[in-house]
């Protein structure tokens, strides 16, 4: 019986913890990681990304390599720099 009810307290903390994060917004904290946090919503209000760079038989540049192009700073910032530009009102950090 413990065991069971302990299973059911456990069950529902995760469910309140798991809906918390569903619900809570994807916004970077000020100077972390945009990247992640962007094609997430693009992800959500587009209905999906394009393909994993590894999928491609040919190798790719790379997120650091293409932040790297555009002259901003890492993935992140590569991740900031498309939200502003990609046109979609869903897409900031």
């Amino acid at each position: 019986m413990r065991t069971r009810t302990r299973a059911l307290a456990l069950a529902g903390a995760v469910g309140i913890v798991a809906g918390l994060v569903v619900t809570t917004p994807a916004v970077a904290a000020e100077g972390s990681n945009c990247w992640g946090v962007v094609s997430a919503q693009a992800a959500r209000s587009d209905g999906g990304l394009g393909a994993h760079s590894s999928s491609f038989e040919e190798p790719r540049l790379g997120l650091g390599n293409v932040a790297r192009l555009f002259n901003v700073d890492g993935p992140g910032g590569l991740g900031s720099l498309l939200a502003s530009i990609d046109g979609n009102d869903a897409t900031h950090c």
